[in-house]
């Protein structure tokens, strides 16, 4: 299982951290990230890490402005959202692969968490 925190409303250039916590089954943090789904668009891939932990990546439209991270105690991964866009707003969804995935694209994930909505406004 999949939770994710940390939605909410926000004027545009301020910032918010989402978390996701996985429970009932241990993934790899480094096998955590993130989508999200606009209104009347596709779910696109947001951010991850590689599988061994190394790298990150994410969508062009958030590099420098958003940065994931994770605790391994915790089993938490974090997306830490700055600079925020009004074309940011979107439902976010923590999403997890069980095994090493080149591209993250919807059909690649094995684990969907439930959404958090993050609004921006101009």
């Amino acid at each position: 299982q999949l939770q994710a925190f940390g939605g909410g409303l926000v004027q545009a250039g301020g910032s918010l951290r989402l978390s996701c916590a996985a429970s009932g089954r241990t993934f790899s943090s480094n096998a955590m990230g993130w989508f999200r789904q606009a209104p009347g668009k596709e779910r696109e891939f947001v951010a991850r890490f590689s599988w061994n932990g190394v790298k990150t990546y994410y969508v062009d439209a958030v590099k420098g402005r958003f940065s994931i991270s994770r605790d391994n105690a915790k089993n938490t991964v974090y997306l830490q959202m700055d600079n925020l866009k009004p074309e940011d707003t979107a439902v976010y969804f923590c999403a997890a692969v069980v095994r090493p995935v080149l591209v993250w694209t919807q059909g690649a994930i094995d684990y969907w968490g439930q959404g958090t909505q993050v609004t921006v406004s101009s």
